[in-house]
This record gives C-alpha cells, structure tokens and sequence, in this order.
C-alpha cells in the first residue's frame, strides 16, 4: 500500500491533461502511479515535468545510453518499481534486450554479458556515483572518450534524477505497473 494513494479517475480537467502529457500518445494503460501521486502536488509536478520530459524527449545522450543509465540508477537504488516501467517500455525501444536489462541489476554485469567499452564506462561511472557521489578521474576519462561537455553534463544530471526518483518511488512505498517487467532477483 503506498504512503500516499494516486488519484484514481475521474480526474479533474486539468489534472487529466497534465497526467496525459506525461505519457506517450497511445499508450493503452493509465498513467502511472508515481505521476499520479505526484499530482496531489500539481506545482511540483509541473516542476518535475519539465526536467523529466527533457531529459526523455530531449536529451543529448545517445536513447540506448540513457536507458543504460537510468536501469543501473534504479537497480543500484533498489528502486523496482522505476527499473520496471523503463525495462517495459523505454528500454526495449532503445534496443536494450531482456539479457543486457538483466545483467545491468547484477552487482557485476561484465559477468553475464560482453559491454563495449562505452556500456562498461556507463556503468562504472554509475556504480561511482552511487557510491561516492564522485567520479574520479579514470572514471571521467574513460568517459571523456566517448561523450563531448554537454552530454557529460546531462549524465551527471539523468543519473541524479533518477537516483531522486528512485528516492520517491521507494519512499512512497510505490508498487510496480501490472505491466512492467518484474525486477530481477537472485
């Protein structure tokens, strides 16, 4: 049960267009549980739209590298709940693969599948800020090779973002989408 219930329909106009925003057209489910919470508060909402959106529509980073990101963001902060929806819908669209999903919410993903030098300095930079909230300087450098200013900037933001989103998923207590993809375990 979450800390705090979603809206349920029938939603009030403008909630209704503000909830449709943040879904992609035609999808054939409800908006998810964590916008609808969110809308008890429709001034931070609106806040958190505006960053979500753009890093999801309008980012810099390669689609694929973004997913690679925020699945090791949410796998690292035990946040299944974000893991699924993305393993669902984003990820796969980016080319991210059932196997590669998996293997990203293993402590040693280098175990299950081969990266490229490029997924291998994602994920390392990933597990740093987690654990550090740093990146030291090879974990920058083995970056570098692959990213130009801006879009090192824009990690450093999309992983803190869902590292916040992880943070308010699990604090709410937020079950997973009855479609999302079940979080890996064991």
């Amino acid at each position: 049960m979450p800390r705090i219930e979603p809206l349920v329909p029938p939603y009030a106009p403008d909630v209704d267009r503000a909830l449709r925003r943040w879904m992609p057209p035609g999808v054939p489910h409800e908006p998810l549980a964590l916008f609808r919470v969110l809308h008890r508060s429709p001034d931070l909402a609106s806040r958190m739209f505006a960053l979500g959106a753009g890093l999801l529509g309008h980012g810099l980073l390669p689609a694929a590298d973004r997913e690679l990101v925020i699945a090791r963001v949410t796998a690292r902060a035990g946040c299944a709940y974000e893991w699924g929806v993305h393993a669902a819908t984003l990820a796969p669209a980016a080319g991210l693969g059932p196997d590669l999903l998996r293997a990203i919410a293993d402590p040693d993903p280098s175990a299950t599948v081969p990266l490229t030098a490029r997924q291998t300095a994602l994920l390392a930079a990933v597990d740093e800020l987690h654990d550090t909230a740093r990146l030291s300087e090879p974990a920058w450098d083995a970056l570098r090779v692959h990213y130009g200013d801006e879009q090192l900037l824009e990690l450093l933001v999309l992983a803190g973002w869902y590292r916040t989103i992880g943070y308010l998923a699990d604090g709410l207590l937020l079950e997973g989408e009855s479609w999302a993809t079940p979080f890996p375990t064991g």
